[in-house]
Protein backbone atom coordinates (compact mmCIF):
# COMPACT_ATOMS: atom_id res chain seq x y z
CA UNK A 1 0.00 0.00 0.00
CA UNK A 2 0.85 3.72 -0.35
CA UNK A 3 0.94 6.31 2.39
CA UNK A 4 2.26 9.52 2.97
CA UNK A 5 3.26 10.73 6.04
CA UNK A 6 3.86 14.28 6.57
CA UNK A 7 5.05 15.81 10.04
CA UNK A 8 6.70 19.23 10.72
CA UNK A 9 3.71 21.69 11.32
CA UNK A 10 3.26 23.61 14.42
CA UNK A 11 2.84 27.31 15.32
CA UNK A 12 5.00 29.79 14.70
CA UNK A 13 4.81 33.95 14.72
CA UNK A 14 4.55 35.96 11.61
CA UNK A 15 8.22 35.82 9.82
CA UNK A 16 9.17 32.59 11.09
CA UNK A 17 9.49 29.28 9.14
CA UNK A 18 8.91 25.95 9.23
CA UNK A 19 10.35 22.94 7.74
CA UNK A 20 7.52 20.29 6.67
CA UNK A 21 8.56 16.72 5.83
CA UNK A 22 6.60 14.01 3.86
CA UNK A 23 7.56 10.61 3.60
CA UNK A 24 6.48 8.22 1.32
CA UNK A 25 6.54 4.61 1.54
CA UNK A 26 5.36 1.70 -1.09
CA UNK A 27 6.26 3.83 -4.03
CA UNK A 28 10.68 2.81 -4.31
CA UNK A 29 11.55 2.55 -7.81
CA UNK A 30 8.09 4.10 -9.12
CA UNK A 31 7.98 7.30 -11.52
CA UNK A 32 5.76 10.05 -9.31
CA UNK A 33 4.88 13.47 -9.38
CA UNK A 34 5.33 14.45 -5.88
CA UNK A 35 2.87 17.93 -4.73
CA UNK A 36 2.24 19.90 -1.82
CA UNK A 37 -1.03 21.46 -0.99
CA UNK A 38 -2.57 23.54 1.61
CA UNK A 39 -6.12 24.20 2.61
CA UNK A 40 -6.77 27.63 4.41
CA UNK A 41 -9.99 28.25 6.66
CA UNK A 42 -12.57 28.48 4.07
CA UNK A 43 -10.80 27.84 1.16
CA UNK A 44 -9.65 25.57 -1.50
CA UNK A 45 -7.49 23.05 -1.06
CA UNK A 46 -4.41 24.69 -3.43
CA UNK A 47 -1.47 23.57 -4.43
CA UNK A 48 1.94 25.62 -3.12
CA UNK A 49 4.62 23.03 -5.08
CA UNK A 50 5.31 19.70 -6.96
CA UNK A 51 8.76 17.90 -8.20
CA UNK A 52 8.25 15.88 -11.64
CA UNK A 53 10.90 14.47 -13.55
CA UNK A 54 13.57 15.98 -11.50
CA UNK A 55 12.22 19.50 -11.60
CA UNK A 56 10.58 21.54 -9.07
CA UNK A 57 7.77 24.17 -9.86
CA UNK A 58 6.73 26.42 -7.12
CA UNK A 59 3.22 28.18 -7.17
CA UNK A 60 3.68 32.18 -7.70
CA UNK A 61 1.68 32.87 -5.09
CA UNK A 62 4.88 31.42 -2.58
CA UNK A 63 7.41 31.82 -4.65
CA UNK A 64 10.64 33.61 -3.05
CA UNK A 65 8.97 32.18 0.76
CA UNK A 66 8.35 28.68 -0.06
CA UNK A 67 10.99 26.31 -1.35
CA UNK A 68 10.55 22.67 -1.93
CA UNK A 69 12.93 19.42 -2.12
CA UNK A 70 13.41 15.85 -2.65
CA UNK A 71 16.18 13.03 -0.84
CA UNK A 72 15.18 10.13 -3.75
CA UNK A 73 16.86 7.71 -1.58
CA UNK A 74 14.45 8.46 1.46
CA UNK A 75 11.33 8.64 -0.55
CA UNK A 76 11.09 12.03 1.11
CA UNK A 77 9.99 15.71 0.03
CA UNK A 78 10.37 18.83 1.72
CA UNK A 79 8.96 22.18 2.08
CA UNK A 80 10.63 24.71 3.62
CA UNK A 81 7.84 27.90 4.85
CA UNK A 82 9.97 31.14 5.09
CA UNK A 83 8.51 34.96 5.95
CA UNK A 84 5.36 33.02 7.54
CA UNK A 85 1.96 35.08 7.59
CA UNK A 86 -0.87 34.71 9.08
CA UNK A 87 -2.66 33.80 5.93
CA UNK A 88 -0.47 30.63 5.23
CA UNK A 89 -2.44 29.29 8.01
CA UNK A 90 -3.94 25.78 7.10
CA UNK A 91 -3.53 22.26 6.97
CA UNK A 92 -0.41 21.44 5.12
CA UNK A 93 -1.18 18.12 2.37
CA UNK A 94 1.51 16.21 0.66
CA UNK A 95 0.19 13.93 -2.47
CA UNK A 96 1.40 11.66 -4.93
CA UNK A 97 0.41 11.08 -8.91
CA UNK A 98 2.13 7.74 -9.54
CA UNK A 99 3.39 6.90 -13.28
CA UNK A 100 4.37 9.34 -16.13
CA UNK A 101 1.74 11.83 -15.72
CA UNK A 102 3.17 14.56 -14.47
CA UNK A 103 -0.11 16.33 -13.35
CA UNK A 104 -0.23 16.44 -9.16
CA UNK A 105 -0.03 19.80 -9.20
CA UNK A 106 -3.95 19.52 -9.40
CA UNK A 107 -6.11 17.63 -7.50
CA UNK A 108 -8.28 15.37 -10.26
CA UNK A 109 -4.67 13.69 -11.35
CA UNK A 110 -3.71 12.57 -7.08
CA UNK A 111 -4.04 9.51 -6.51
CA UNK A 112 -2.42 9.55 -2.56
CA UNK A 113 -3.17 11.81 0.01
CA UNK A 114 -1.16 12.41 3.50
CA UNK A 115 -3.31 12.89 6.36
CA UNK A 116 -2.21 16.61 6.47
CA UNK A 117 -0.04 18.60 9.27
CA UNK A 118 -1.22 21.92 10.65
CA UNK A 119 0.73 25.23 10.03
CA UNK A 120 -0.59 28.34 12.14
CA UNK A 121 0.22 31.73 11.95
CA UNK A 122 -0.22 34.02 14.72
Amino acid sequence: DVQLVESGGGTVQPGGSLTLSCTASGVTGRRKCMAWFRQSPGKERENVAHLWDGHIFVDDSVKGRFTTSQDNAKDTIYLQLNDLQPEDTGTYYCATQLGAGGGCRLRQFVDYWGQGTQVTVS
